[in-house]
């Protein structure tokens, strides 16, 4: 029941953030890239990744491990990582690395419990993974666009990479019957499509402009 909790309590971190971020930008009427978005990303990762380890979901620690250093990044973007206690710094960013060096120390029993696990499938995990690394690069594509751009930003193909990824997951879930996945991934659906009708509104006003 802890863990299940757990689980709840980071997806509803995650549509929170998910939330706040459609509402401040349908008022700006432009899609913003704001500093809630991702400090709520950070605590609801850091949540979701024990929830992955105890439920032994390779696919979940997969994701949440890649995109939680671009949380940190878009923080220290966006000036907040600098203001956190420096033993609080060490302990977010040291947490990943020795959950995943703690698994891969017993390789084989990593190999029994989370690929080799029979209550999942090799297929199912294959293909809950491969859900994740595309709802993943929606970070690296936003880390990758927002390095050149030289601000924390949330560009259309995040956006477009969002409802892929999050489609493929929800699928995931319900043939694992994980009614957090299912939830979490659910609600974001109108948000993504929302921000990209916002998006493209915003270009052809530009456009329109010029």
């Amino acid at each position: 029941m802890m863990i299940l909790a757990l689980g709840f309590v980071s997806q509803i971190l995650f549509f929170t953030r998910t939330l706040l971020q459609w509402i401040m930008s349908e008022k700006a009427k432009k899609v913003l890239s704001p500093t809630i978005y991702w400090i709520l990303s950070i605590i609801a990762s850091y949540l979701f990744f024990i929830y992955g380890w105890y439920r032994h979901d390779f696919s979940i620690l997969l994701g949440q491990v890649i995109t939680y250093y671009i949380y940190v990044w878009n923080l220290k973007e966006n000036g907040v990582w600098n203001k956190i206690n420096s033993l609080f710094q060490a302990l977010l960013i040291i947490t990943p690395i020795l959950g995943i060096g703690f698994l891969l120390k017993d390789f084989h029993g990593f190999l029994d419990n989370f690929l080799r696990n029979n209550s999942i499938p090799l297929w199912l995990v294959i293909f809950g993974s491969l859900g994740q690394v595309i709802f993943t690069l929606r970070f690296i594509y936003q880390w990758i666009y927002s390095m050149k751009k030289k601000e924390s930003l949330l560009p259309l193909g995040f956006w477009i990479i969002s409802l892929i990824g999050s489609g493929i997951i929800v699928l995931y879930g319900i043939i694992r019957f994980d009614l957090i996945l299912i939830l979490g991934q659910s609600v974001g659906f109108i948000a993504y499509a929302r921000n990209i009708s916002i998006y493209k509104k915003e270009l052809i006003v530009t456009y329109n402009v010029e």
